[in-house]
């Protein structure tokens, strides 16, 4: 990455394990609407992949690397800090802010920075939406070890001493509007907390800007997705309206063109939630103590950039 490069020093919405709602289906209906949105899940439930841990593949990440590390370098002109805070070995919960809508530039540039720095034979895998994983065109994001998020794929991960990066914010917070960068909103969701304390692992948080500037975001669409029970059928509370290319006007983010923003991303000193809080958290009181460290982090981080884009 430019300038200071890699340096040693997941839920409602799909990104997140724990808090994840059984799915519904639409209230039963004769309407046309009713029949296509049906149609419309089965044609995304066949797309989405088998999840399974075993297609992240080590050969085809060393050999695609250089390509990938050239383009984030590149277009993002990618800045990973403090690669240095996460445990040399042994399962981790990584847990990031996150930004960029559904093509993921943040994942992208912390993936590439992570595979170089602990090497490509480290297990590291990333919760993402269903939805992303079903676009046309991003199967390789699984052969980097992106999986479906639950529950039972963070456990897994973790239990196969994994490192594991989730995004408690998930499509909500991926979707904010722009002018909301320089927030970190999770939404309330706790269930990284029970996921960390449940397989005694440390939480490492990871602080990322630069994403949301890579399109103009306006809206998150939440009541539009409502009324379309986009909620019920694809497990989706938003139906993001942005300003990308090539479509200019750009209705629930079915892929787009990233504008080339600087994106500088930080990861923080681990947190041992029993060594912080005692045998039993309150989950709270941790919720607050970790996102008040993420939000500082990024509070120093937007101050040091001068232009949106340019960085």
């Amino acid at each position: 990455m430019s300038q200071a490069h890699a340096t040693r020093s997941p839920s409602r919405n799909g990104h997140e394990p724990g808090d994840a709602p059984p799915r519904q289906d639409p209230p039963a209906s004769p309407s046309l609407l009713g029949r296509a949105w049906r149609e419309l899940a089965g044609v995304v439930g066949r797309r989405i992949p088998r999840a399974d841990l075993d297609e992240r593949d080590p050969d085809y990440i060393r050999e695609q690397l250089p390509l990938f590390w050239l383009f984030s370098s590149l277009w993002f002109r990618g800045e990973v800090r403090g690669l240095g805070n996460v445990p040399d070995d042994g399962p981790v919960l990584l847990v990031g802010n996150h930004s960029g809508g559904n093509m993921l530039p943040d994942t992208m540039v912390f993936t590439v920075a992570f595979s170089t720095y602990f090497g490509v034979e480290r297990p590291f895998y990333q919760l993402a939406h269903n939805l992303v994983l079903s676009l046309p065109g991003l199967s390789w994001l699984r052969k980097f070890g992106t999986v479906a998020a639950s529950p039972e794929n963070a456990r897994k991960a973790l239990s196969s001493g994994a490192a594991l990066l989730v995004y408690p914010g998930g499509d909500y917070e991926v979707h904010r509007p722009s002018w909301e960068s320089g927030r970190v909103d999770f939404g309330g969701r706790k269930g990284f907390l029970r996921l960390a304390l449940e397989q005694d692992v440390p939480i490492v948080p990871v602080v990322a800007i630069g994403g949301q500037e890579t399109a103009l975001f306006l809206t998150r669409g939440e009541r539009l997705a409502r009324l379309l029970y986009l909620d019920r059928v694809l497990r989706l509370k938003v139906l993001p309206i942005s300003i990308s290319l090539p479509w200019i006007v750009n209705i629930g983010d079915f892929g787009h063109i990233p504008l080339p923003a600087k994106i500088t991303i930080e990861t923080l000193p681990a947190i041992d939630l029993r060594a912080e809080f005692g045998p039993d958290p309150d989950l709270d009181d941790a919720y607050d103590h970790v996102l008040a460290v993420m939000q500082d982090a990024l509070d120093a981080l937007a101050a040091e950039r001068r232009f949106p884009v340019i960085g």
